[in-house]
């Protein structure tokens, strides 16, 4: 195996959000916005965009002081280079443990919180709003794409099928 494991979470949680906002890139406005027909509450639009701010927020949390995180909403065309950067630097964070060594970070809202759970968080996070977003382009008959952890493996080469 190569890599620490937290790393390879993040590398996946990376490759997925840009997987789901690339299959959700060939959608048009209406099916953006549309009410979903599923469990998810709110539109595909509306779950990208909160899913994608949050990640931000969330390395914003772990890097920087209370009134240095941006606050400003993203447009819709942002999403796939925010999602990016912030991942990266998610990932970065993930392969430094040193970086996460403080022991408690203050949120906005006033609680303080240890950085793993901020970490869980931001993976945990993501996995539930890409799985509505699934779910509600299901719904529309849309396929999704296939993002778990087997996809993964098969992409980064580390699931490989023997010859019989």
């Amino acid at each position: 195996m190569t890599g620490n494991i937290l790393e390879k979470l993040f590398e996946h949680n990376n490759w997925a959000n840009l997987q789901i906002i690339r299959a959700c890139s060939a959608l048009n406005d209406e099916q953006l916005d549309a009410e979903p027909r599923s469990a998810a509450k709110g539109s595909i639009r509306q779950t990208l965009t909160h899913l994608v701010t949050s990640q931000r927020g969330y390395l914003a949390l772990l890097t920087l002081p209370v009134e240095a995180r941006p606050t400003a909403p993203l447009a819709f065309a942002e999403l796939q280079e925010s999602v990016r950067t912030s991942g990266e630097g998610l990932l970065a964070l993930a392969g430094d443990e040193t970086r996460l060594a403080i022991q408690q970070l203050q949120t906005m809202d006033g609680y303080y919180v240890e950085p793993w759970v901020v970490m869980l968080q931001v993976i945990n996070h993501a996995s539930e709003h890409r799985e509505q977003i699934k779910s509600m382009l299901s719904a529309m008959g849309a396929t999704p794409p296939e993002i778990d952890g087997w996809e993964y493996g098969l992409a980064a080469g580390a699931l490989i099928l023997m010859e019989k």
